[in-house]
């Protein structure tokens, strides 16, 4: 994985970067390392930097809206790219949990990743009609569970920024 962490000067999470742009970052001096990784090295013809895993940026950035943007994209991930009737990852599309012509709205938790065989029976009913069960029921994600989502994983040395509750039981 080469991602790394950015934290905000107040050490909350802003966002996830490439390890090359983090390198820049740190290298102008915008940025501070938090935390990198032992076994790997950063490495030119003449010098050799650490591997970068978490860095915090020297001054603050304001961001007024920490919203996950609803995308096709952003609902697949979310949920994890398998159809949420029957979990096959093969031809997926978009569903309405209730449909649009019954007051179904297009919001995180009115749409979920289905199959096109599953969204075909499902069709314009309800759920209870046809005798279908989501998999587990759809919700808008935080920015914090949107930054675990970044790219399938994170690694164990972000937990202590991405959720310190669990860091400090």
């Amino acid at each position: 994985m080469n991602t790394v962490l950015v934290l905000n000067q107040d050490y909350t999470p802003l966002t996830v970067c490439s390890v090359q742009r983090a390198f820049m970052l740190l290298f102008l001096k915008k940025a501070d390392l938090i935390s990198d990784i032992k076994e790997k090295r950063l490495r030119s013809i003449s010098h050799s930097f650490p591997f970068p895993s978490v860095i915090k940026v020297k001054y603050y950035v304001s961001i007024p809206y920490k919203g996950v943007v609803m995308s096709r994209h952003n609902i697949f991930k979310r949920d994890g790219g398998k159809c949420q009737y029957c979990g096959t990852s093969k031809e997926l599309t978009i569903d309405h949990v209730v449909p649009r012509s019954k007051g179904g709205k297009s919001t995180w938790t009115n749409l979920v990743t289905a199959c096109k065989k599953c969204n075909s029976r499902k069709s314009d009913f309800p759920l209870e009609k046809v005798g279908m069960k989501l998999s587990k029921a759809p919700v808008k994600p935080s920015y914090l569970t949107f930054l675990r989502m970044n790219n399938g994983a994170f690694r164990d040395d972000w937990t202590p920024y991405l959720n310190p509750k669990k860091a400090s039981a």
